[in-house]
């Protein structure tokens, strides 16, 4: 499946504008909103205008939400937004970074998060509190929080061209909340996760699941357009029980321009698996220290040259080969960063 899904993505990276267009109108023609946003501040603006003022909103981790910093930018125009995986979760209440793409809270020990909920929120959580009691307080918390959300944002882990369809996976059963139960589902992911179709979509999300480690997933969701309902005289309307609303924010800062350099391109068929961080030595030493928010590890180092122009990071990458070794995708990382390090070298 890792194979096919590579053939897929390099055809879309071949063809990215058709493609981001072909998406577009699938998304439109099952009843969703669908917006290109060029740059991080043309998606806040296009984000504002969706959301307003004074909404309650729940937030499924997605790396493109922080790459364009949805929270602050959503708070700062007087909103709240709680983020609803455990990891990410725990980061926003400690104001920490995250460590891993998958896995936010991995560099935090058991008795460093029940210190934190107790001090943060008052639980009755303490350091000598276990895994399973601290899960427990938190998913209490967090069913308040879905009740009386006004939106759910997510990413997405694949989106299909043919029919518009965005792919999820998860075990926490967060996503399902957040995409489901608020009236309002808001999709922010790049324009590298379009696949070309639905069938394509489920065989990704199947592969990153398998590639992070936790297979089967729990939970694979599928959102196409607003909910709708066909139980009267077969004909479909909407919005039924679920979102009456859908907008798909598609963000190109730096895919599109990495699409057409030879050398860059491979960066994108990354799926954000992050099986390459746990085979390199740099990261073992340097964890959440190495990369810019949301994109560290060997991943960071390509992705934070696409969307920051930080071709600094790549610096640090020792070449020993392993990320090569167990990407899913068989991106020759290495050749990538080396890449990465001539450009820093030239351009400063």
């Amino acid at each position: 499946m890792a194979d096919e899904i590579r053939e897929a993505k390099l055809n879309v990276i071949g063809n990215l504008d058709s493609y981001v267009k072909m998406t577009m109108e699938s998304i439109e023609s099952t009843g969703g909103k669908a917006y290109l946003a060029k740059t991080v501040a043309d998606a806040q603006e296009i984000l504002k205008k969706i959301v307003g003022t004074g909404k309650k909103i729940v937030m499924a981790k997605s790396n493109v939400a922080h790459e364009i910093d949805t929270i602050n930018t959503l708070e700062s125009s007087g909103n709240s937004v709680s983020e609803t995986d455990l990891g990410a979760y725990l980061i926003q209440l400690s104001r920490d970074e995250s460590s891993h793409i998958v896995f936010p809270s991995l560099h935090m020990t058991r008795e460093e998060i029940g210190r934190m909920l107790h001090k943060e929120l008052g639980l009755q959580i303490s350091e000598t509190s276990t895994t399973e009691e601290i899960v427990a307080a938190v998913r209490q918390l967090l069913r308040k929080k879905y009740m009386e959300a006004d939106i759910g944002i997510s990413g997405a882990n694949a989106i299909s061209a043919d029919t518009g369809s965005v792919v999820l996976v998860e075990n926490e059963g967060n996503i399902r909340i957040d995409t489901v139960l608020p009236p309002v589902h808001i999709i922010i992911t790049g324009i590298d996760k379009i696949v070309p179709t639905l069938n394509d979509a489920m065989k990704e999300a199947m592969v990153q699941s398998a590639y992070a480690g936790l297979y089967p997933p729990t939970y694979l969701n599928v959102t196409s357009g607003p909910s709708s309902t066909a139980d009267i005289e077969l004909r479909r309307v909407s919005p039924a029980t679920g979102p009456k609303e859908v907008h798909v924010i598609l963000l190109d800062n730096g895919r599109m321009e990495a699409s057409l350099d030879e050398s860059m391109k491979e960066a994108l068929l990354c799926i954000k698996c992050g099986r390459c961080y746990f085979s390199c030595p740099v990261y073992r030493v340097l964890g959440k220290d190495w990369g810019k928010q949301p994109y560290g590890g060997p991943t960071g180092a390509m992705w934070t040259a696409i969307v920051n122009r930080d071709y600094a990071t790549a610096e640090y990458c020792t070449h020993s080969g392993g990320c090569r070794e167990v990407c899913p995708m068989k991106i020759n990382i290495p050749k990538v960063l080396e890449y990465i390090k001539w450009e820093n070298i030239h351009t400063h």
